[in-house]
């Protein structure tokens, strides 16, 4: 048996402390995008994931430490999963094109999740799936019966994950390529789960 399947995983709530390990997944699951996001926030940082760090340090907004579920594997950060509330009627629109699609993307009144990651080592280890059904629990507990995500179409294995996992495709838009994206051409999808479907 593997080192990684000898290590329990639990789950936690993440906390300040967990910051710089959050941004370092958020930095992975958004496929460049947080690099594009971060870099319009400090275009002279020499270390981009400080930035994502700091982000995550604060307390009481969306993209902060609070909204982070986390997989512990015998003291090791292994994944996370990100998510909030969607708010129910449209934001301020948005300005950025590259940004731009994905705000049209959204599902007003949905759990969004904004980012889920595994760490390489511990991938195929069921710690993706088990984050995902955390989230339902989350979307639940805070009154919402349903979930939206936008993935990258291009990324074949997390959209084969969520299509496993009962969500359907509603809407998707051509990406704007820059060049901290991994994907330069393809789409962005949005996927929906309505909570009210049986279990996957």
């Amino acid at each position: 048996m593997s080192d990684i399947l000898e290590k329990p995983v639990t789950y936690r709530r993440g906390t300040a402390a967990d910051a710089r390990d959050i941004a370092r997944l958020f930095l992975m699951s958004s496929d460049g995008m947080a690099e594009y996001i971060w870099r319009k926030i400090d275009p002279e940082a020499s270390d981009i994931l400080s930035v994502g760090e700091m982000r995550y340090a604060r307390e009481g907004v969306d993209f902060g430490y609070g909204n982070c579920l986390l997989a512990d594997a015998g003291g090791e950060i292994a994944g996370m999963m990100h998510g909030f509330s969607m708010a129910d009627g449209p934001g301020e629109p948005e300005t950025d094109p590259v940004l731009r699609p994905y705000s049209e993307l959204e599902h007003p009144g949905s759990f969004y999740i904004a980012g889920l990651a595994v760490h390489d080592r511990h991938r195929r280890s069921g710690i993706g799936r088990d984050l995902m059904k955390l989230a339902e629990v989350q979307a639940r507990k805070l009154g919402h019966d349903v979930i939206s995500l936008i993935c990258f179409t291009e990324n074949n294995a997390a959209m084969g994950l969520y299509e496993a996992l009962g969500y359907r495709e509603t809407d998707r838009c051509a990406i704007v390529p820059t060049p901290c994206l991994k994907y330069q051409e393809g789409e962005a999808a949005l996927l929906v789960r309505d909570l009210g479907q049986a279990p996957v």
